[in-house]
């Protein structure tokens, strides 16, 4: 076997054994909390030594750094949300109503994939100052996403011409939240497909103006 191929398996699986690390991980934090969770309880349900985590991640507030990051984007690549392909597509919309459902349709798949994450990520963060330093609360990062998305949308056809990009921000920021998605899919049980239709229908009342709905 060649040097390449060598380095080729063995690359892959260490992605693997990352993949099953995060995996199990999201489902303990989840399940039984942030502060319950210990790193063997992980070890044993990724089926790994708890030393491969503490030598992949470092420690448990890495590893939820690493989970969330990952959870956000879906996968393991280092692009930004607003780099992703899903968020250009939307952007590049030639309408509001077109670049609004768009937008709910690629935020619906994230959130669907990070609320659940966010009530652990809202407690770590209150019992470990540690955590909460990983996560400086001066810049929200999903309401950055949101204001780019409102100044593009806000400046296409079709949208309401009376309403400010911040205030539009706002809007989407609010309606387009982890707690909401948790509310309604998660308590009430809604499927993302009604989500989805709701999300774009109540913001384009809010957004669009009577023409471009």
């Amino acid at each position: 076997m060649s040097d390449v191929k060598r380095v080729s398996k063995r690359t892959q699986k260490a992605q693997e054994t990352r993949a099953r690390i995060l995996k199990a991980a999201g489902e303990l934090f989840v399940r039984d909390g942030y502060g319950a969770t210990n790193l063997q309880d992980v070890a044993e349900l990724a089926g790994v030594a708890v030393q491969t985590i503490y030598f992949v991640f470092g420690n448990k507030r890495s590893l939820l750094k690493e989970l969330v990051d990952v959870t956000i984007a879906g996968d393991d690549e280092p692009v930004a949300t607003m780099d992703r392909t899903w968020f250009r597509e939307a952007m590049a919309a030639g309408s509001a109503a077109e670049h609004l459902s768009a937008h709910v349709r690629g935020t619906t798949a994230v959130l669907a994939r990070v609320a659940p994450i966010t009530k652990v990520l809202e407690t770590a963060v209150a019992m470990d100052p540690e955590v909460a330093a990983e996560w400086p609360q001066t810049v929200d990062p999903r309401y950055v996403v949101q204001r780019a998305a409102a100044e593009s949308l806000m400046a296409k056809l079709g949208a309401r011409p009376d309403l400010s990009p911040e205030s539009a921000a706002d809007v989407l920021y609010g309606v387009l939240s982890p707690e909401l998605y948790l509310l309604l899919a998660g308590k009430r049980g809604w499927p993302p497909e009604r989500w989805e239709e709701w999300a774009r229908e109540t913001l384009a009342a809010q957004l669009l103006s009577d023409q471009g709905m």
